[in-house]
């Protein structure tokens, strides 16, 4: 699987933009009505991010009691705290993805409470979520369906390859810049201070076939998409490779769910990754 050229900057910042001072911009939006909000300057976008609460308990103790039910480790449970810690691990890890090389918002002032970051778009032009664009390509046929997604695979990989795991590798969290290459966002908890890192392999690979199986399915391209699946499952360490077929194989009895709209849309997606996921070398 070819790599995508992520060393251009999907914004390059004007000698204005050099002249802000955002620790002063951040000080004075510290009062925003909502935790995060957009702002558009004349030369550059920015997110103003404030400390919010975390994850309900109830949710937690949900994710454990399935983690213990299937037995299955890539359902634990990331404590996500909220507050101020939250704010200190997205900040961490932006800036650690941006030191690699990795496609993430820029980190430009920070304070206890709150940072301010540069939205990945170019100025006048939107970045759409990985999500929206798989979805919006489905009109257009099952390769332009393929390629983004295999992008979106693509660019897990390279996070994998330089040492880093994704908080919810799902496309909704994933970005398409103006030049091609995917970026990511929402880093408000770390999997790997928490799971194995064959664990939290696993878990991305999962998360993104869950996200996104059902988009190839209504493309007609969910049969070329498991050539490439199968292609990522094999560069995958042998500990992720184990931890991926112990799950595909203790969540196998939903393949005799109905495949019912009825029964809505978090099903269809389950049964269109389940057809993803057993197609891969490891389940056969």
């Amino acid at each position: 699987m070819p790599s995508q050229d992520i060393s251009a900057p999907e914004q390059t910042p004007s000698a204005q933009t050099a002249a802000t001072d955002y620790q002063a911009f951040l000080l004075g939006h510290l009062n925003q009505p909502h935790s995060i909000m957009r702002y558009e300057l004349a030369h550059e976008t920015l997110w103003v991010k404030r400390a919010n609460k975390g994850n309900p308990a109830l949710n937690y103790w949900l994710l454990r009691a399935l983690a213990r039910l299937f037995r299955a480790a890539v359902l634990q449970p990331v404590p996500n705290p909220g507050g101020t810690e939250s704010l200190q691990t997205e900040v961490r890890r932006l800036r650690s993805f941006k030191a690699k090389g990795l496609r993430v918002p820029q980190v430009l002032a920070t304070t206890d409470e709150a940072f301010v970051m540069r939205h990945l778009g170019r100025p006048g032009e939107e970045a759409p979520s990985l999500s929206n664009a798989i979805e919006d390509a489905i009109v257009r046929g099952a390769q332009p369906t393929l390629e983004l997604w295999k992008k979106g695979l693509e660019a897990i990989r390279q996070a994998h390859a330089s040492g880093e795991v994704l908080s919810q590798a799902v496309a909704r969290n994933m970005v398409v810049c103006a030049d091609g290459v995917i970026g990511f966002i929402d880093f408000e908890d770390d999997p790997a201070a928490h799971l194995p890192q064959a664990v939290c392999r696993a878990r991305d690979a999962l998360n993104y076939a869950q996200s996104t199986a059902l988009f190839l399915q209504q493309a007609g391209a969910l049969e070329p998409a498991r050539a490439v699946w199968q292609q990522f499952v094999q560069q995958l360490p042998a500990e992720a490779r184990q931890v991926l077929e112990n799950t595909v194989d203790k969540l196998a009895w939903v393949r005799y769910l109905p495949r019912s709209k009825s029964l809505g849309r978090d099903t269809l997606r389950v049964l269109a990754a389940h057809d993803l996921l057993t197609a891969s070398p490891l389940s056969a």
